[in-house]
């Protein structure tokens, strides 16, 4: 009988792309001495990603060679490259180099081509080893009459050249995430697309890694953004682990001392609180409360507001603790924020400051921020951003604007309220000829909780709750649908047995 071997493990050293999100969505970093392809559109950040992984991988120790196969100058390119944060001139001749390959692309000789880089490699010696665009030397040899270029000959014998003199490769060029029967994607260890589009004036940029092999992955689609720091990448928040473990006998402070007892002693630590009301009805004032409260007890607090422009602010203390440093403000003016991103600004700043409470102030303007493709499914969106937060522990209040129709009572304009773990609605009564507000806890999940409608007004002091709303006044009691508000002596704890 013929006995099995045991073979030792390979171990693969990862680098690290110095792309922030890259490495997450790679699954770990980028392997070592890898054969890869980065393809898209023109204009959707091929180059640019290319020259920040190399500025972050490039030492005196690891040498790149970055090969140009344009009929323009290394120079041109540098130009615009080094408008970005991530650009080193100090590197530039010493540990990258740069080579054009012009004349031997125009040539449409691909044994020439490859006789170059091969030359370059050798009396160089990198670790890294680029080629712009590679896509224009397939073009240029497809435009001769010239029966000895073999393609697939060509890049087999530049992954096998590349993979024996160590070098970590990228290829990049031109090629759509359709393509098929083309012998690089077979060769190649690593496929990443980038993808743009524009949608209403919005432009989205989506990465997807097709294949990188030894290693899982994220699947799917992940947008991400160029400014002057470069391409950031933004990973799923479903990659977050699960919500730390709370005592739900914890209770926040609304910052409403009667409101904390319609909700039963205040707001459960952790959960998510939707406070639903037309304009003018005090949303953004509770919110600001809740903020308050939490600065008075030395806890941190975070508000992203998406309705109005942060130097508006018409709340005045809130204004003042933002100033102060104790609330901590997210105001992205971006018109083409991806999901992704939203999440990911409002985590920094909440791991940052070690937040404990957080405001989305509105989800009307919340909606409007995101992207065209991103509002089309726009329930999704938000159970991503309450299932991220949720994930992290906060204690989230968030507000929805409602066109109070008088006789129909609704939570949400989105179908979301399921969401969300507690209720708080206002609505406006008309009591002896006034116009009055008044607010109802609707739920606290696995929690009992008053079921009044509660008289309320606003003055310097913010929110002041008054009396039960009268049995018989008002167009709200009249109205035929009071019966969706909870009623006195539901059993709410027995769903949370």
């Amino acid at each position: 009988m013929t006995s099995l071997t045991q073979t030792t493990k390979v171990v693969i050293n990862h680098l690290h792309t110095g792309v922030p999100g890259l490495d997450e969505v790679l699954g770990g970093g980028l392997p070592e001495f890898s054969f890869n392809l980065i393809a898209g559109p023109p204009g959707c950040g091929k180059t640019t990603l290319a020259h920040q992984m190399m500025f972050a991988l490039a030492t005196p120790e690891r040498t790149a060679l970055y090969f140009t196969v344009l009929g323009e100058p290394p120079l041109k390119m540098l130009r615009y490259q080094q408008q970005f944060d991530f650009f080193d001139s100090d590197a530039v001749n010493q540990s990258i180099r740069y080579i054009n390959l012009a004349d031997a692309t125009q040539a449409g000789d691909l044994d020439e081509v490859l006789r170059r880089i091969v030359n370059e490699v050798q009396s160089y010696g990198p670790s890294l080893v680029f080629v712009d665009s590679f896509r224009s030397v397939v073009l240029a040899s497809q435009t001769q009459n010239n029966p000895n270029n073999n393609l697939p000959q060509f890049i087999q014998q530049l992954g096998m050249g590349m993979t024996a003199w160590q070098a970590t490769t990228f290829l990049i060029g031109e090629y759509s995430a359709q393509a098929d029967s083309n012998p690089i994607f077979t060769v190649a260890d690593g496929l990443i697309w980038l993808r743009q589009g524009v949608l209403r004036n919005s432009m989205v940029r989506k990465m997807e890694v097709m294949k990188m092999r030894g290693q899982p992955t994220l699947p799917g689609l992940h947008s991400f953004r160029i400014d002057g720091a470069g391409i950031t990448v933004f990973a799923p928040a479903s990659r977050l682990g699960k919500s730390p473990r709370l005592d739900p006998a914890t209770r926040l402070s609304s910052g409403v001392p009667l409101l904390d007892q319609m909700l039963g002693g205040g707001i459960p630590a952790g959960y998510s609180l939707l406070v639903a009301g037309p304009s003018g009805s005090g949303k953004s004032i509770l919110a600001a409360a809740f903020l308050a409260e939490g600065a008075k007890l030395g806890e941190s607090g975070v508000i992203a507001v998406f309705e109005q422009r942060a130097d508006r602010l018409q709340n005045a203390q809130l204004s003042r603790l933002i100033e102060d440093g104790l609330i901590t403000l997210v105001d992205s003016r971006a018109p083409d924020l991806s999901i992704e991103e939203i999440i990911h600004l409002l985590l920094a700043q909440i791991q940052r400051v070690g937040a404990s409470r957080v405001v989305i102030d509105s989800l009307s303007g919340f909606e409007l921020s995101l992207a065209p493709t991103f509002r089309e499914d726009f329930r999704s969106s938000l159970a991503s951003l309450v299932g991220a937060l949720a994930a992290t522990g906060v204690t989230v209040m968030m507000t929805s604007e409602l066109e109070d129709r008088y006789d129909d009572l609704r939570f949400s304009p989105y179908g979301t309220a399921f969401l969300t773990d507690a209720i708080i609605v206002q609505r406006y009564v008309e009591i002896d000829s006034q116009l009055l507000r008044m607010m109802a806890v609707v739920k606290v999940r696995c929690s009992p909780h008053s079921h009044e409608l509660r008289l309320y007004r606003i003055n310097d002091q913010g929110i002041q709750v008054g009396d039960v709303l009268p049995g018989k006044e008002g167009l709200l009691s009249a109205s035929p649908r009071q019966k969706a508000l909870p009623q006195p002596g539901v059993d709410l704890m027995a769903s949370c047995k």
